[in-house]
């Protein structure tokens, strides 16, 4: 039975095997979590003459360097300050140099979000009319390339090992007691323990290239290791590597003293090692929740714990289940997994299942945000897969639930039926033993009698004889040289002895393998347990599967977000605004007091008849944002005597005001009036006039 149905079931794990490198050829380097959705001047735009800086706007906060935003010309050369910088919000500028000549502009982009993936792109806009350039764009993306994937395949091996750390360390504790004395058990626990370390080790060095040029050489750039310490992401990769060190004790202990304790003696230690292995790996998966998806966007700090809950049971269920089916399939036959253990894990994965489901929903709903996300988007549609195979797994446990069912039935007649065999053989030994003990004793008695008789018999011929034995025996004597020689007669029998003792040595480890063979071939041919690992292999297949696809969604555009950038760029495509497109002006100001020099720049969207957004930043000459106590904004068209139109806009963030809905009548040459007032005395009023669609 073994033979015939063993073939299906590895033909079953290459497929899924194959579908999981399926999706690994498929997931590339990791897509952007922070997405552009809006820019000054925009995609496209042409406007009468060079503005100030170049302004972006993303999905979520991002981090910068000098060479994050970068402005080429026509012919190649930068025209930025090199000097990106925050103005308030999720928007980010970078100054150009003064009386840029017309033509076509570059703006090129490389940033890491917030959720500590890179985010590249870039885009072109003109000045006066647009025009050739040499500039040419990457097409690989931030992330991509031979370390990307290096990356990426350090991110698998993270999460696998994660998941056969936790889990198989689960399952001994809370299923299986007596595993820890298991060989096969504990290369499996270590294993996930060496392969996490080795893979967090490789994503720290990798780090710095990954987010940046994405060069080999940069891998062993101490100082640019130094840069990743300082992020969230390199923070969090120390504190996985150090918490990696409490996990190496609480294996030593695992395996070591909790294995050597009696029974009882476990029952004691069991709850200290629960208690100090739950810690670990709530700290593990934390280091994964507090650097990615939940550590921003909306509701991080409910997302946060929900996402180390999911972690957790991820770990328990897959790993554990893969633990399981390694001591059903290479355990040692005088250990085997019993039915209790195989019980006990059902229900552990049946409460992970409704962790998944509860926290899966939640994050569900938090990174999609709209039924249709499930189908419009990658994340939505990688999410349906999850979905499908959790539920295509929960089926298989259902079938493995049943053969655990008739194993714990079959358990007590197999006991009984294998002490019936032990009790027969104990009795067929004594016979033997009694038996023996009689035949040696009649031979024993009778050798005596047969001697006695001989030597009577032998002394009536005994005078007759002994002449001529005498002579015999001193012929023998001197023919055969001295009776010294006859000592090697005791040598022999020690070799003899020696020879005796290793042949019975070596028939005793034969035997002993021929009765764990014997042991297997039994424990093999029981049709329930037989079911059980075949359930248990489909089941670790898919689950590998799974875990593949949980990985990739970890580096794929969240749904909303991917929404949200598709709705910016169709309002900037749709837009029927003439060249200016959104207006940026940026407006000097000195009041004349202590710190009352500064630039305004108001930023007026979609700037044409009808409803416009008004952003207004204050800043220092240097390029810091600043409050001050008071600003105005009024809207005037001289030509046609309409206004002013007073705008009061609300404080955002430091330096920043907005005001949406703000009306604005007609076409023409509106004047932008703004009062500043840095002290209670201290004001100034300053004005540009702007063209509006």
């Amino acid at each position: 039975m073994t033979q015939t149905i063993a073939p299906r079931v590895r033909t079953l794990v290459l497929l899924l095997l194959a579908a999981a490198c399926a999706l690994l050829a498929g997931a590339g380097p990791a897509s952007a979590h922070a997405a552009l959705t809006g820019s000054d001047p925009r995609e496209g735009a042409v406007v009468d003459k060079a503005p100030a800086q170049v302004s972006l706007t993303f999905s979520e906060s991002v981090s910068l360097d000098d060479d994050s935003l970068r402005v080429l010309d026509p012919k190649g050369k930068r025209v930025d300050d090199g000097k990106p910088s925050g103005t308030g919000g999720t928007t980010y500028s970078v100054k150009l140099h003064a009386g840029l000549p017309d033509g076509t502009y570059t703006v090129t982009y490389q940033v890491v979000s917030a959720d500590s993936h890179p985010v590249s792109g870039a885009y072109t806009f003109s000045v006066g009319a647009p025009s050739e350039t040499s500039v040419t764009v990457s097409g690989q993306g931030a992330g991509g390339g031979f370390v990307g994937g290096l990356y990426g395949v350090g991110r698998y091996v993270s999460y696998a090992g994660f998941a056969v750390l936790v889990g198989g360390a689960a399952f001994v504790l809370a299923c299986w007691p007596r595993g820890s004395g298991v060989r096969v058990v504990q290369r499996f626990v270590v294993s996930g323990w060496l392969s996490l370390t080795a893979a967090t080790l490789l994503l720290l060095l990798l780090r710095g290239s990954y987010t940046g040029s994405g060069k080999v050489a940069d891998v062993f750039d101490l100082g640019l290791l130094g840069e990743v310490l300082q992020t969230k992401a390199g923070a969090a990769l120390v504190s996985r590597l150090l918490l990696l060190a409490a996990a190496a004790l609480f294996i030593a202990v695992l395996f070591g003293a909790y294995d050597k304790r009696e029974d009882e003696e476990k029952r004691d230690l069991t709850f200290g090692l629960a208690v100090g292995g739950s810690v670990v790996a709530v700290g593990l998966a934390a280091t994964w929740a507090m650097s990615e998806h939940a550590s921003v966007g909306l509701q991080a700090g409910l997302a946060m714990p929900v996402d180390v809950v999911h972690l957790i049971a991820v770990a328990t269920w897959l790993g554990g289940l893969t633990a399981l089916l390694v001591a059903l399939y290479r355990g040692p036959a005088d250990t085997p997994v019993p039915a209790l253990a195989v019980s006990r894990f059902s229900r552990v994965a049946f409460g992970s299942v409704i962790a998944l489901v509860v926290t899966g929903t939640y994050q569900s709903w938090r990174q999609l945000g709209s039924w249709t996300a499930f189908t419009d988007t990658r994340y939505g549609q990688l999410l349906l897969v999850k979905i499908g195979l959790v539920a295509v797994l929960v089926g298989v446990a259902y079938f493995s639930r049943r053969w655990t069912a008739q194993l714990a039935e079959a358990m007590p007649a197999v006991a009984r039926s294998a002490a019936a065999r032990r009790a027969e053989k104990g009795e067929k030994g004594a016979g033997k033993a009694s038996t023996k003990a009689s035949g040696n004793a009649s031979a024993k008695t009778g050798t005596k009698a047969g001697t006695k008789a001989s030597g009577n018999a032998s002394a009536k011929t005994g005078a007759k004889a002994g002449t001529k034995a005498s002579g015999n025996a001193k012929v023998a004597e001197k023919e055969s040289g001295t009776t010294k020689g006859s000592g090697t007669a005791k040598g022999s029998g020690t070799a003899k002895g020696t020879g005796g003792s290793q042949r019975a040595a070596q028939l005793a480890r034969q035997r002993a393998a021929v009765d764990a063979a014997r042991q297997k071939r039994q424990r093999d041919a029981d049709p329930n347990r037989f079911g059980l690992r075949r359930s248990v292999l489909a089941e670790a297949g898919i689950a590998v599967v799974l875990l593949v696809v949980t990985t990739v969604l970890t580096q794929t555009e969240p749904g909303r977000t991917e929404e949200e950038a598709k709705a910016a760029g169709a309002s900037s495509a749709g837009s029927s605004a003439p060249a200016t497109g959104a207006v940026t002006l940026d407006m000097p100001f000195d009041t004349g007091s202590q710190n009352g020099k500064g630039v305004v720049r108001v930023e007026l969207d979609p700037a044409r008849v009808g409803v416009n957004d008004l952003h207004l930043y204050v800043e220092r000459p240097e390029g810091t944002a600043f409050d001050i106590p008071e600003v105005k904004v009024a809207l005037t068209q001289k030509a046609k005597d309409i206004g002013p139109l007073p705008v009061a806009p609300d404080h955002i963030t430091t330096g920043h005001w907005s005001a949406s809905g703000v009306q604005i009548p007609m076409a023409g040459d509106w004047e932008v009036a703004v009062t500043v007032r840095t002290s209670d005395i201290d004001q100034v009023t300053i004005s540009k006039n702007t063209q509006i669609g």
